[in-house]
């Protein structure tokens, strides 16, 4: 039986596309055999990476000089990607740190001799918060500027775009793209990890402004260098063909689903139940400040940390899986990305409000 699976990444995929999946494994489009065992060059492949660009441009309306990329390595590989191809060695670039990954991306781009000038550090807050709008001054000669939309570990998000024209914006949307919909047009590079609310850990989708494309420093590796995957359509290496097949398989049931309106409006509704929930509580709490609360992430503790080991259990024993914190915080976090249904949500804050009854 399936669970109510929490996870922050890999993540809950629908059902719908697992099924179809399953049911396509073994012999794919008649084919007599799997779509892991076809070629990444042969038509019905290639079929399939169309049609993937295709919906993804749709969905999230992606303007026509704009390059959709399909990469490896992860978001993290994206923290050298980015200098690699936006900055020579020596040159400057903006950075907002509001949590650990943006912590990571700051000491890959250092490690990339890159000259890091932090514009916003909410160190300070513990990382409950993101530096107001206003209050955000970017270098006029940077060769561009980061932040990372959402901490998935913090439960961290902003509710604003900076506004850091005419330096280039690049954003680490792993944790919220497709979960809403998102002026493209903005942003400069945008980048994800797949294994949120696109498709299976492997894949790494890759957003870039065409006029972008070209400044890769002399011995970035190839199959880093936006340009030349942008040129050989994302195909210069073997891609991960299996994880790119289901992000198009999630890509329809978005479509069909109504879009990124309807999504939206989705996961607020989930977000606001259990927030709602831990507020009115006495028991638990949410550490983050409320007009930065992500809508993907939802951390909280309990009234005692001796409690969370049973909450855990008997909440795995309801079918509530994966509330555990990240490891470098603890605590509990239930992560609402766009397959969990909110039926599991309202499943979980039922539990919370009984152990709750039992335990406060």
């Amino acid at each position: 039986m399936r669970v109510f699976n929490f996870a922050a990444g890999p993540a809950t995929l629908p059902t719908e596309v697992l099924a179809q999946a399953r049911e396509e494994l073994p012999d794919w489009q008649q084919l007599g055999m799997s779509v892991m065992e076809v070629s990444h060059r042969g038509a019905p492949f290639m079929a399939v990476a169309r049609e993937a660009e295709a919906l993804l441009r749709e969905l999230l309306a992606v303007p026509e000089d704009y390059r959709v990329l399909f990469m490896q390595g992860g978001a993290t590989g994206q923290f050298a990607a980015v200098p690699l191809n936006l900055a020579a060695a020596e040159a400057s670039a903006d950075y907002l740190n509001t949590g650990l990954w943006s912590q990571k991306s700051i000491a890959e781009a250092r490690r990339l001799q890159l000259r890091v000038n932090v514009v916003a550090d909410e160190s300070a807050s513990g990382y409950t918060r993101v530096p107001e709008a206003a209050a955000l001054r970017f270098s006029p000669g940077a060769a561009y500027a980061h932040y990372t939309v959402n901490e998935t570990i913090g439960g961290v998000e902003f509710p604003y775009i900076p506004a850091s024209e005419p330096v280039p914006l690049v954003a680490d949307v792993s944790s919220t793209l497709l979960s809403r919909p998102l002026p493209v047009a903005r942003f400069g590079v945008l980048y994800a990890g797949a294994q949120k609310n696109l498709g299976p850990a492997g894949l790494t989708l890759v957003i870039v402004r065409a006029a972008l494309l070209g400044r890769a420093r002399p011995g970035t590796p190839s199959v880093l260098d936006y340009q030349a995957m942008a040129r050989e359509g994302s195909m210069l290496n073997t891609p991960p063909t299996f994880a790119w097949y289901m992000t198009g398989l999630v890509l329809r049931w978005l479509k069909a689903q109504g879009g990124l309106g309807v999504i939206a409006e989705r996961n607020r509704t989930k977000a606001r139940l259990l927030y709602d929930t831990i507020d009115a509580s006495g028991f638990y709490r949410n550490p983050v400040a409320k007009e930065a609360r992500s809508l993907m992430n939802v951390p909280f503790t309990l009234a005692s940390p001796a409690l969370e080991a049973p909450f855990l259990e008997q909440a795995r024993a309801a079918g509530l899986a994966n509330l555990e914190g990240h490891r470098s915080v603890g605590g509990l976090r239930a992560s609402l990305y766009n397959a969990m249904p909110l039926a599991g949500v309202e499943a979980l804050v039922e539990f919370m409000r009984e152990f709750a009854r039992r335990h406060g």
